[in-house]
This record gives C-alpha cells, sequence and structure tokens, in this order.
C-alpha cells in the first residue's frame, strides 16, 4: 500500500527566536516576522516562507515574506526539518 499513497504535502510551522526575528514591508506595511513555514518538496528539498504581524498592530493580512539568505536563519530551517522528522518516524498512530 505504501507505494499507491501520494503525499502531496509536509509542512511545519516554526517560531523564530527573538534575536533572528526581521521587519520587512508589504503594500507600504511595515510587518516583524515572528514564524516560518517550512516544506518539503516531492524533491527532498526543503522551502520556507515567513509570516508575522503587522510592526503597528492589529492583525493584518496573512502574507508570506521571502526568507533572507543568512546561514543562521537556515541552520534554524534545517535544525527544525530534521527535528520534525524524527517526530513524524516516531509517530505512535492515531489515538
Amino acid at each position: 500500500m505504501s507505494g499507491d499513497l501520494d503525499v502531496s504535502a509536509l509542512a511545519i510551522n516554526v517560531m523564530i527566536p527573538q534575536a533572528l526575528r526581521w521587519t520587512d514591508t508589504r503594500r507600504g506595511e511595515a510587518f516583524t516576522l515572528t514564524t516560518l513555514n517550512i516544506r518539503l518538496l516531492p524533491d527532498g528539498r526543503l522551502a520556507a516562507k515567513a509570516y508575522g504581524r503587522p510592526v503597528a498592530g492589529g492583525r493584518g493580512a496573512y502574507v508570506s515574506f521571502p526568507v533572507p539568505d543568512k546561514p543562521e536563519l537556515a541552520a534554524l530551517i534545517a535544525e527544525a526539518a530534521t527535528r520534525a522528522g524524527a517526530l513524524w518516524a516516531a509517530h505512535r498512530g492515531l489515538g
């Protein structure tokens, strides 16, 4: 049966540590990025987008931002993916 399964997405959400957070602007509004959404692509590579809250407060729009090419963010993404993989591998089934 496992060869017949079509798993289309594996994604995790990870909080960005305070020291690694950054601010970016979209549609004239500044956002502090606090969360990463990390996806495992079918070819085994990882993809990540950042999400956050408007600096001015409020809920704001749910918009994604690119993750800057910084070694410490790449390390966070890799560590989170490895941890998620270990948790998935150790699952104990439903209930």
